[in-house]
């Protein structure tokens, strides 16, 4: 919100009306996207599997849509919620086959 404060022609403008005007995504949007590259990355193998996360991928055959989907635990406290492996898990497992069967990250 701030960054688009610095362009003094439209300083007066809301935030959805300077998004507008400079042809930007939300920082919603743009955070959730940067956490689809990583885990992208992360189940990739683009990083040292010593250092990353560790997702449990889903073990069922039967499941819909891309052969990467991810187990999703319940969280039984308020803290755990929280983290990033939880929250990106619901996302992830809903993109389409053809954008986690990419070879780059341009699709996202």
């Amino acid at each position: 919100m701030r960054a688009t404060k610095l362009v003094l022609t439209i300083k007066h403008l809301m935030y959805k009306e300077r998004l507008l005007k400079l042809k930007l995504p939300t920082l919603k949007y743009r955070r959730l996207r940067g956490d689809m590259i990583e885990v992208f990355k992360i189940l990739t193998g683009k990083y040292n599997i010593n250092v990353t996360f560790s997702f449990e991928k889903h073990q069922d055959c039967r499941t819909r849509g891309h052969n990467l989907k991810l187990v999703n635990h319940r969280c039984h406290y308020d803290l755990r919620k929280y983290f990033f492996c939880t929250q990106i898990i619901n996302t992830w497992n809903s993109l389409p086959e053809s954008v986690i069967s990419a070879s780059t990250t341009d699709c996202f």
